[in-house]
C-alpha cells in the first residue's frame, strides 16, 4: 500500500526532520581532536527535486538547532523553520546548514582560543578550526551539492561557539568568507579574542554578523560593552559588518533562534534565482 501523498501546503507545515531533510552523520572522526562527534545536515526544500548547488553555513552546538529533543534545556533554535520560511518567501538564497554537535565536557576546550590559567581549560579552537576546514567541509563537499568558494561558505555559533567560529574565520579566510557571531563570549581569558582580532589581516573581505542581547548574564552592561569592543576591533579589518543589540534578549537558545532570521538574511541574501523560488512548487 502506497504512502500518503502530502500536498505542497501540507508540506509547508512540516519541520525538516518530519520532511526527511535532516541527515545525521554520527561518530565523525578527526585527526585534530580526540573525540568523534555527530554532524547534522539540513537541506533546503527543493534539494531532492533540483540539481542546483547551494551555499553552506557551518554552525556549532549542532544539537541545539533543529530538534527540542536534543537541544539544551529542550528549546531549539528552530533553524529549519526559519530557513524554510525565508527560502519560500524568496528572502534568502536556499542553503545547506551543517550542525556540528559539541562534545559535552570538551566543549569549553575546543571552542576557546586560549588556555585560561585560572580554570586550566581551553585553547583548542585552532585545532577545532582545522577540523572544520580540513575534514568537515571536504566531507560535506563530497557528499552534498555545495558551492565551495569562501564567499559561499559561512561559519557561525553562539556564546563560546561564536568564539570558535571567529577563530575559524580568522585562521581560514580562504575557506570561510561569512561569519555569524551571536552573543560571543568575549570575556573568555580576559578578552583574549580581542588581540587576535586586532592582529588579523584578512587576505580577502569577510561578511560578518555580530550581535548581543541587552539582558545577558548577571552583568548585562559589561556583556554589551564587551561586544562593542569586539565590534570596534572588527571595524577596519577588511570586513562588511552588521552589528545588532537586541533589547531584552537573554543568553539562551530562544533568543538566538529569534535572531537567526536576521542572520540568514544578512549573510545569504537572495540571488535572482532565489527570488524566483517562491513562484516554484
Amino acid at each position: 500500500m502506497g504512502g500518503v501523498l502530502l500536498s505542497y501546503t501540507d508540506r509547508l507545515a512540516l519541520r525538516a526532520k518530519e520532511d526527511g531533510r535532516l541527515r545525521l552523520h554520527p561518530r565523525f572522526p578527526s585527526r585534530y581532536l580526540s573525540t568523534a562527534r555527530t554532524l547534522i545536515v539540513y537541506v533546503p526544500p527543493d534539494y531532492e527535486t533540483s540539481s542546483a548547488r547551494y551555499p553552506v553555513l557551518y554552525l556549532q552546538d549542532g544539537q541545539n538547532l533543529f530538534d527540542p529533543a536534543t537541544a539544551f534545556g529542550g528549546t531549539d533554535w528552530r533553524a529549519d523553520v526559519t530557513a524554510d520560511d525565508l527560502i519560500r518567501r524568496g528572502r534568502i538564497e536556499p542553503l545547506i546548514m551543517v550542525g556540528i554537535y559539541n562534545t559535552g565536557v570538551r566543549r569549553v576546550s575546543e571552542y576557546t582560543p586560549t588556555r585560561d590559567p585560572r580554570s586550566r581549560k581551553g585553547g583548542k579552537a585552532s585545532r577545532y578550526a582545522q577540523m572544520l576546514a580540513r575534514e568537515v567541509k571536504p566531507f560535506i563537499d563530497r557528499n552534498y551539492r555545495t558551492k565551495k568558494a569562501a564567499c559561499e561558505t559561512g561559519v557561525g555559533g553562539s556564546s563560546l561557539g561564536a568564539l570558535a567560529s571567529l577563530v575559524a574565520g580568522i585562521d581560514y579566510p580562504r575557506v570561510f568568507g561569512r561569519m555569524a557571531l551571536l552573543s560571543p563570549s568575549v570575556w573568555w581569558d580576559g578578552g583574549s579574542i580581542l588581540p587576535l582580532v586586532r592582529a588579523w589581516k584578512p587576505a580577502r573581505p569577510s561578511r560578518i554578523w555580530l550581535d548581543v542581547g541587552t539582558a545577558e548574564g548577571s552583568e548585562p552592561d559589561k556583556v554589551v560593552a564587551d561586544a562593542r569592543l569586539l565590534r570596534d576591533a572588527l571595524y577596519g579589518r577588511c570586513v562588511e559588518l552588521r552589528y545588532c543589540e537586541s533589547v531584552g534578549h537573554l543568553h539562551n537558545e530562544q533568543a538566538w533562534g529569534e535572531r537567526f532570521g536576521g542572520v540568514l538574511e544578512y549573510l545569504f541574501p537572495p540571488s535572482d534565482g532565489a527570488r524566483d523560488y517562491r513562484h516554484a512548487g
